[in-house]
């Protein structure tokens, strides 16, 4: 009742700032709600730019998908290879936009496009090209001119023990490397320009992968363990130039590029399936679930490669993959795995290792990709040791390979690898 003796006055403005209040707390709950679910950005919306520094698809965090394909060059002229990798710089930073490879014609006599991605977006693509050793000397022909501008560091891998490389997995003049967050949008780029290209290459081999997980954190292969924990920061600008990008004076156009090794590791996954969790955790030296070192508990706690049991053995073991591929035993040397999974189906196959089955298995692994600075400082030597020593190998085989000099990104107006063919 004393509320109905105030004044009118009184009485409107209690009357409104409780709704003022009111109001209020529902814009904080409207507010919170939003908050709350408040839905990602659309990975299929993503777009990645084609032009820069350095090529995209190299430290840009990983996609879910990967279209890797490798293709011979079948010109002895030097101008068809320019001018394909002109039309190809123009097609992949169309795509990298979500549009199609070349507009669209208004009438129906020609199709410069699959259009198969109509629709979809761009969906975060980014395509990396590479230059293998076949484009600067073939079968001891310096078909381009290009011989005396070869890097050192494009060397010729050596046979590391235990390879069963298969022809038709191996080598190649250029790399197209697709990755997107869409499987089909990631193969139509390759598509695209290999169609681009016919009577100039021919494909050699491609392979395509996946990647799962949360973004931003450690993804895991099909050994179920996470994989590139040891990365060097991509965050850090002088870990890059130290370990990533190239930058060496008989190679000046590479500057700024990486060389890209790519290794086509198959999983005899039926044999790793029968392991006790313990032990593939000692073939790996971490942990299997939290991703850390053995007798640490985050992924990222340092590793420590002295420790050692009340028995004195070493609490990670000194033929465990972590070790052997560790920067504190290779001399310091680090490369940056951007590696993705593949699934084959199945096939028929000979173990190389007891209990030596043969019978059809999945033909499923692992596309390893890294990028570094000089592969005879990075790649070579740290797989020398892991192909000798790494426990690992009884349950993986190396059967494709391939090296390539990536070179820097594009700038507008100019195309992909432009430095190299300057006179």
């Amino acid at each position: 009742m004393a509320n109905d003796q105030d004044p009118p006055r009184r009485r409107f403005l209690k009357a409104g700032v409780a709704a003022g209040a009111a109001l209020g707390a529902g814009s904080v709950a409207h507010a919170a709600t939003k908050a709350q679910f408040k839905q990602p950005i659309d990975p299929m919306l993503v777009v990645e730019p084609f032009f820069g520094e350095h090529q995209a698809g190299i430290v840009t965090p990983q996609q879910s998908h990967t279209y890797v394909a490798s293709l011979d060059l079948t010109t002895d002229k030097r101008e068809e290879v320019i001018g394909l990798l002109k039309e190809w710089t123009d097609a992949a930073a169309r795509m990298s936009r979500g549009d199609t490879a070349k507009p669209l014609p208004a009438d129906d006599k020609a199709a410069p496009d699959s259009g198969d991605i109509l629709g979809l977006g761009a969906a975060g693509l980014t395509i990396t090209f590479g230059f293998g050793p076949g484009l600067f000397t073939h079968e001891g022909k310096d078909r381009y001119g290009l011989e005396k501008r070869r890097p050192a560091a494009l060397v010729d891998l050596p046979r590391f023990n235990g390879d069963q490389l298969l022809p038709q997995k191996t080598g190649g003049d250029i790399l197209i490397q697709a990755c997107a967050n869409d499987a089909q949008v990631a193969f139509h780029a390759v598509r695209q320009l290999a169609r681009m290209g016919y009577g100039i290459v021919a494909m050699r081999w491609a392979q395509a992968g996946f990647l799962s997980g949360p973004r931003g954190q450690t993804p895991r292969n099909l050994m179920g363990f996470k994989d590139g924990t040891n990365n060097p920061s991509t965050a850090k600008p002088a870990l890059m130039n130290q370990f990533v990008w190239a930058n060496a004076p008989d190679a000046p156009w590479m500057n700024g590029g990486t060389y890209t090794v790519v290794r086509r590791i198959r999983i005899t996954l039926e044999h790793w399936d029968t392991m006790e969790r313990g032990f593939q955790e000692q073939v790996m030296g971490r942990e299997k679930y939290s991703g850390a070192p053995i007798g640490k508990k985050n992924e990222f706690d340092a590793l420590d490669l002295d420790a050692a049991d009340k028995d004195g053995n070493q609490v990670i073991p000194e033929n465990s993959h972590v070790r052997l591929s560790n920067q504190a035993t290779n001399n310091g040397a680090q490369i940056l795995r951007r590696s993705y999974s593949y699934n084959d189906g199945t096939d028929f196959y000979i173990e190389r290792w007891p209990p030596w089955r043969q019978e059809t298995e999945y033909d499923a692994g692992l596309i390893f990709v890294a990028h570094q600075s000089d592969p005879r400082t990075g790649f070579v030597p740290i797989n020398e040791r892991l192909a000798k020593f790494d426990m690992m190998n009884q349950f993986t085989t190396h059967v494709g390979s391939a090296v390539f000099a990536c070179p820097p990104g594009v700038r507008p107006g100019s195309f992909i690898g432009a430095g190299l063919f300057e006179a």
